[in-house]
């Protein structure tokens, strides 16, 4: 990405032009940047990058004013917003195999709670994902639910299919929907808001009609 500059600031421009270049404004600053097309945007990469992308923009309205406090620094460094710096963050770790901080630095301290059960039950399309945890899942921010074709296939961020959220509920339930028929492999792994990962849970399976 390439900032522009004006004369007196006065350029301003956005768009794309011949299908090569962007035109655009982010944070009140110019820049021109590639025109990228994704050759697959469902691969799993694109599908595992998304999926932590909803859930850290879906949990930041809830995150404590203090935690939040702890992006400025950042923030300010970069000339970004706070929401930005802690985003920015934490989808670099996720891409680099670590969970997401609520806090900045990462404490990386504590326990993740252990999933306790954990089935796959199929159905026309779908399979519904359900897991439980021995107490209220206060111990755990998240779980990422991670699927393949393949037994004995390792998680990770080209697998991982959905980030849910732990809240003050035992049980965290997911539907994996469309899916064509075929048999699926999950594994499911929790983590603390201290970016520390749980134990994987183990691989499970189900056979969509």
């Amino acid at each position: 990405m390439v900032k522009v500059i004006g004369p007196l600031g006065g350029f301003d421009a956005s768009g794309s032009l011949a299908g090569s270049i962007v035109f655009s404004k982010w944070k009140g600053r110019n820049y021109v940047r590639r025109l990228v097309k994704p050759s697959n945007p469902k691969s799993g990469g694109q599908v595992g990058v998304r999926s932590m992308f909803a859930f850290l923009a879906q949990q930041w309205a809830g995150i404590s004013t203090a935690n939040k406090a702890t992006w400025n620094a950042r923030a300010d460094s970069a000339t970004i917003s706070p929401f930005n710096a802690y985003m920015s963050f934490n989808q670099f770790n996720w891409r680099n195999g670590l969970p997401p901080t609520m806090a900045y630095p990462a404490a990386q301290s504590g326990t993740a709670d252990a999933i306790n059960t954990f089935t796959a039950t199929a159905g026309i399309r779908q399979i519904t994902i359900t897991l439980s945890t021995t107490v209220v899942a206060d111990l755990n921010w998240g779980f990422t639910i991670y699927r393949s074709t393949v037994t004995a296939f390792t998680p990770g961020i080209t697998n991982a299919v959905k980030v849910l959220t732990g809240d003050s509920s035992t049980n965290v339930t997911f539907v994996d929907t469309p899916l064509v028929p075929d048999t699926y492999y999950y594994d499911a792994r929790p983590f603390d808001e201290d970016q520390v990962f749980g134990a994987l849970k183990g691989e499970i399976n189900a056979t969509v009609t």
